[in-house]
């Protein structure tokens, strides 16, 4: 296949890739998402800059990680990262690179951070069986399921790879029963994550 047709043939795939997710209405979708979602991301950025503005939540994370044991450290990363995932990996991350093994370290943060995201997952199945959640579900947001059931390896991916916080991609799953044994083999790129940010913060340690 020469070079020209090559790259025809996967323009024509990207084309219609945007063109089944227009179709869909996934675009749409997201976008609703999103302009529900930022009033909570600006209150939530807010609340973090005020509290940074008095006490430098960074600094006292990594002070963190050196006055706690390694298992200490470890236990508190995973309860991050199955509540929320709020606290970037790089800090753990960068710590596991002054370890006297970092990519062992690196190996056990990174199942972790794929178990808290599994662990997430249930959480978010355990929620959807409150009865009030489970009817406003059902009747509100119905539509909303049905695309996010649709989508749900993509954001289920998107989590896992991007610096976006793992543990709401799983919960987001859990609540719209998303396959479980899907959630599992999309997740697997968060070791991919683990292992490309570890490549970068090593090299610069």
């Amino acid at each position: 296949m020469k070079p020209e047709q090559k790259k025809a043939k996967e323009k024509s795939r990207l084309q219609l890739l945007h063109q089944y997710y227009n179709y869909t209405g996934f675009y749409t979708f997201v976008w609703q998402a999103v302009k529900k979602a930022l009033p909570y991301i600006i209150a939530i950025v807010i609340a973090i800059y005020t509290v940074n503005h008095f006490f430098n939540i960074n600094e006292g994370l990594i002070h963190l990680t050196e006055i706690l044991p390694a298992y200490g450290v470890l236990s508190f990363f995973f309860v991050s990262e199955a509540l929320m995932g709020l606290i970037p990996p790089e800090i753990f991350i960068a710590w596991a690179g002054k370890m006297y093994s970092p990519w062992f370290y690196l190996g056990i943060l990174a199942v972790l951070s794929y178990g808290g995201g599994l662990l997430s997952y249930w959480m978010g199945r355990s929620i959807t069986k409150m009865p009030a959640v489970h009817n406003y579900l059902e009747t509100k947001m119905e539509k909303q399921l049905k695309n996010s059931k649709k989508w749900g390896g993509f954001l289920i991916m998107v989590g896992a790879v991007l610096p976006l916080p793992f543990s709401i991609a799983c919960i987001a799953a859990g609540i719209i029963e998303f396959p479980f044994k899907n959630v599992m083999l999309y997740g697997s790129l968060r070791f991919l994550r683990f292992a490309i940010y570890g490549l970068i913060i090593f090299n610069v340690l």
